[in-house]
């Protein structure tokens, strides 16, 4: 059961047992009542609205490919789809990267160059499934291998090792690349095959 509606059934349990602060035929009832009902016709035509999503995205050949990486499930697989539309419609992975804004902004003057930063004029939801992508990726190290998490530790045990959002943020370009490159190509995930 979806841990929504265990949660609207735990409220109407208390509501039962709860003692009454206003008469039945109150206006404020029938408001609650009325948003209620609008809540779970609500809930229910977003379930429908996500079947319908997953049967279109596992249709395409890029569910195959992305769920074909470790740490990539099928819900994440058709986040991405509807987040990125046609992958094989960038020509680069840099172009990917700028398209979810994680493109390195430089600033200098002069002889002074400042700390580089990524470029946030892209598409905010990408950039923040991405960033779950790859930290729930990192979670799941003990289940699978994957060459994105040796890259995260690869980075974060250097002499000067990185700070964790930016080897994140690291991570996710390289995830971006293996996606990239495996949509246009179309071929499976293979931890073998991948650059370490």
């Amino acid at each position: 059961m979806n841990k929504k509606v265990k949660y609207a059934d735990m409220l109407l349990n208390f509501a039962r047992e709860s003692y009454p602060a206003l008469p039945e035929d109150s206006l404020y009832i029938d408001k609650l009542i009325c948003i209620i009902d609008d809540l779970l016709s609500f809930m229910k035509r977003q379930e429908e609205i996500k079947e319908k999503l997953m049967k279109l995205s596992t249709e395409l050949d890029e569910f195959r490919v992305l769920v074909s990486i470790p740490g990539i499930g099928d819900l994440t697989a058709m986040l991405i789809i509807g987040e990125l539309g046609d992958i094989k419609s960038f020509p680069s992975h840099k172009k990917l990267n700028a398209y979810i804004g994680i493109d390195i902004k430089r600033y200098q003057s002069g002889k002074t160059q400042y700390k580089d930063k990524i470029n946030k004029r892209g598409n905010k939801r990408a950039r923040a499934l991405f960033y779950i992508v790859v930290m729930n990726i990192i979670r799941g190290k003990r289940h699978y291998s994957n060459h994105i998490v040796d890259y995260y530790y690869k980075l974060r045990r250097q002499p000067n090792g990185k700070g964790h959002k930016t080897a994140v943020i690291a991570c996710v370009n390289k995830l971006l690349k293996t996606i990239q490159y495996l949509v246009v190509n179309n071929k499976e995930y293979n931890y073998l095959m991948s650059p370490h």
